[in-house]
Parts: structure tokens; C-alpha cells; sequence
């Protein structure tokens, strides 16, 4: 038997609908905020992620799906998505069409990790991303928006981090002072860290190895050098949350494993999913449009990992959705009114009825069985003396009553049952 690739998951029927509600929230609130929907493709240019996301991220260097087409053009499955909206801002001049464009997304990524508890190397995103604005309202926003999504789906063990990385040029000062710091204690750090030292050296407040966590615990703190620019940025930023009612703290040790990232940063952790317990992260990215061949535009964005909030909503029980119900469930008596019952049905549903019947040539009591199994409001039967006479008779499965009506009179029914 062919199985799932690893790493992979089916989202059964019964599944679908926790994931129909949860979009229907990221909808909403996306909407709310003036948010417009944009998709694009599953698989880009490679040369694309590696430009954003920057080379000797782990994600570039170590987990992207990457393959030759026919024509030998690297293309890669997409590992995240702001890059792909900022390539079709670009492609198609929408700062041209107006200044702030205000957009969100939802939809598959793929990266080959280890999968475990939520997570996938299929996995599902939805996020933001406001292009044009350099406005600490929209740093705000961003982050107002991801906790109203997580708030509305029921989850209470949420904790909001931010952190600032300032402009490009307090950060790489502040990078020659980390590496002074950490000079006498390199031939200590793990091997990952070593890698990092030079390449990706914030990546090392990220690290979970208890020797690295020791060397870096009193390690300088990107915030204590930050300009006055970007300390007043960050400050509006804490304050328009605290207007809009946000629970925050500064995590100054926070920082985010991508090359385009500036200013505000920050997570959303649920203590509901065990170690993996970032639920949503994002943060400014300023030179990223211009990085890829556009203006040079500011941006600020978010991603949030679907499977991983459906977990902790699992694990808090944050909503029960009631079962679906069909309309109506069409039962035939007797044998030679298949024709009339699929003709009945079809009618029904173009009315906007949900509806279904017996294809497999039951008895009347496994079609009433059928029927109560997957939650039909209603029963039309068909056939007996009733249906001698020209009338029909519908059911309500909530309260056993039953009425009559003439076998034409399909908008009476329709009535009824509405």
C-alpha cells in the first residue's frame, strides 16, 4: 500500500470543518482590518528565497525543497510566503496603483524538517503583509491582528513577545560587539553556534543547547545599543498596543531566523503545544523590496503555522463546533422511483438545500439508519399508498412530526424545511 510521504498529513471530511471556522475568522478579521487576499504560486525562482531569506538561514541552507524543471531552471516549493507577495508587488507595480497596499494570504509551505507535534514539511500558513508604510501603527496592527485571530478561536494561554532589531546599520554594530563577547568563549559553543558566529550570528539567542544557553545568558543585548530612531520607533509600537488592549512583554532576546527583518519583532506563544510553542511570528522588513529588484519600500508582515494553532485549540478545547446537519435525506419506499426521488433532489439543491438519498439500493430502514447517521434535519419519503394518492411525506428528525404534502408541490416543501 502506498502510504503519505512523511511529514505529510490527509485532512479528513472530518476534520474540514475546524479548518473551514478557523478561516472563516482569519477572513473576518483580515476584512475588518482592510485586508485584501492574494495567491500565488506553490513554487518559485530559488534564486528568490535565497536572495530574502538570506543563504545561510536553515531554511535555505538546509531545508528547502528544491529541484530542476525540464529546462534546468532551479525552482523551489515555497518555504514561506512573504517572499512571494513582495515578488508580485514588484511584478505588477501595485505601489504604482496605490501607496499602501494592505495584503493576506493562506495556503501550503513546504519545508523538509523533522516533523513532530504540529509540525510538517507540509504545512499550512495564513499571515499578513502591509507594503508602502513605515508607520509604527502597522507594527502594531500586525500583531493586534494575529492575537484577535488567536483570541477568537477560544485560546487563552497566549503570551505576546516583542523585541526591536533597529535599523540594518545599529545592528551590524551590534553584531561586532556580540562576536567581541563571545570571542573567548567560541571553541565552547556547539557546532551549529560556530556556524553562526560569522554567518548569522543573532541565531544564537535561538539556540536551545544548554552550553550555548549559559554562554549567552549574560550575553549584551542587541536593545542596550539600539539609535534613537529606532528606540522611539519601537516605543509607539508598545504604545498603540497598549491602546488596543494587547497583553505584551519585551523579550529582548527575541530575534528571527531571517535576513530581511528590521525594527519590531515578535512571536505569539501558546503554552498549549508543547516545545514547538510559537504559534504566529513576524516582524518589519524594510529593505526586503528593495532587495529583490523593487522600490525601496517598507514593509512589515507576519506568518502563522495553522496546524500548530488547531493543536493548541485541540489541547484547550477553545471551540466545539456543532455537527453538520444536511437539509434533507430523501428515502425511497419502494422500487422504481429512483428517477423521481434524483429528480426531487436535484431541484432542492438548486434551491440551496443541502441534500442527498440512497444510491446503494437499501432497505427503509437503512436509509432512515443513513439518515440519522449523518444528520438530517429532514426526510422526504416516497412511495406507498401516500404516493399512489400524488402526495409525499415529510419527516422532522428533531421532532418525529410528518406531514403530507402533493408530490409537485416542491415549494411548499422547500418552505418547510427552510
Amino acid at each position: 500500500m502506498i502510504k503519505s510521504v512523511a511529514g505529510t498529513r490527509d485532512i479528513l471530511p472530518a476534520d474540514i470543518a475546524k479548518w473551514k471556522h478557523l478561516q472563516s475568522i482569519v477572513d473576518s478579521v483580515f476584512g475588518n482590518f482592510n485586508y485584501k487576499e492574494i495567491r500565488t504560486p506553490i513554487f518559485e525562482e530559488t534564486a528568490l528565497f535565497a536572495r530574502s531569506i538570506g543563504e545561510a538561514t536553515d531554511i535555505v541552507s538546509k531545508e528547502m525543497y528544491t529541484f530542476l524543471d525540464r529546462s534546468g531552471e532551479s525552482l523551489t516549493l515555497r518555504p514561506e510566503m512573504t517572499a512571494g507577495v513582495v515578488r508580485a508587488f514588484i511584478e505588477y507595480s501595485l505601489d504604482k496603483k496605490q501607496n499602501l497596499n494592505k495584503l493576506y494570504y493562506i495556503g501550503p509551505m513546504f519545508r523538509q524538517e523533522r516533523p513532530q507535534a504540529g509540525r510538517f514539511r507540509q504545512f499550512y500558513q495564513f499571515g499578513a503583509e502591509a507594503l508602502g508604510g513605515n508607520d509604527p501603527l502597522l507594527d502594531a496592527e500586525m500583531i493586534t491582528m494575529a492575537y484577535d485571530i488567536l483570541a477568537q478561536l477560544g485560546l487563552k494561554k497566549l503570551w505576546v513577545k516583542i523585541n526591536s532589531l533597529g535599523v540594518p546599520s545599529s545592528r551590524e554594530k551590534y553584531k561586532n560587539i556580540l562576536r567581541q563577547y563571545l570571542q573567548p568563549y567560541f571553541e565552547k559553543l556547539t557546532a551549529e553556534s560556530k556556524k553562526r558566529f560569522d554567518t548569522n550570528i543573532l541565531r544564537l539567542f535561538d539556540s536551545k543547547e544548554e552550553t550555548d544557553l549559559m554562554i549567552m545568558e549574560n550575553a549584551p543585548l542587541l536593545i542596550e545599543y539600539l539609535d534613537d530612531e529606532s528606540l522611539e520607533h519601537f516605543e509607539k509600537v508598545k504604545q498603540a498596543l497598549l491602546a488596543a488592549g494587547v497583553p505584551f512583554e519585551v523579550n529582548s532576546k527575541l530575534v528571527r531566523g531571517l535576513d530581511y527583518y528590521t525594527n519590531t519583532t515578535f512571536e505569539i506563544v501558546s503554552g498549549s503545544v508543547g516545545s514547538q510553542s510559537a504559534l504566529c511570528g513576524g516582524g518589519r522588513y524594510n529593505g526586503l523590496v528593495k532587495e529583490l529588484g523593487g522600490n525601496d519600500i517598507p514593509g512589515v508582515g507576519f506568518a502563522a503555522g495553522i496546524e500548530r494553532i488547531l493543536l493548541a485549540c485541540e489541547n484547550e478545547k477553545s471551540f466545539a463546533l456543532e455537527d453538520e446537519k444536511l437539509d434533507l435525506f430523501i428515502v425511497s419506499i419502494e422500487k422504481g422511483l429512483e428517477n423521481f426521488a434524483y429528480r426531487t433532489a436535484i431541484q432542492f439543491r438548486r434551491k440551496g438545500l443541502s441534500v442527498d438519498l440512497d444510491y446503494l439500493s437499501r432497505s427503509v430502514k437503512a436509509q432512515m439508519r443513513e439518515a440519522n447517521r449523518i444528520n438530517a434535519k429532514y426526510v422526504l419519503l416516497i412511495g406507498g399508498e401516500e404516493f399512489e394518492k400524488g402526495e409525499i411525506v415529510l419527516k422532522n428528525m428533531i421532532n418525529g412530526e410528518q406531514k403530507n404534502f402533493a408530490k409537485d408541490d416542491l415549494e411548499k416543501i422547500f418552505l418547510s424545511i427552510r
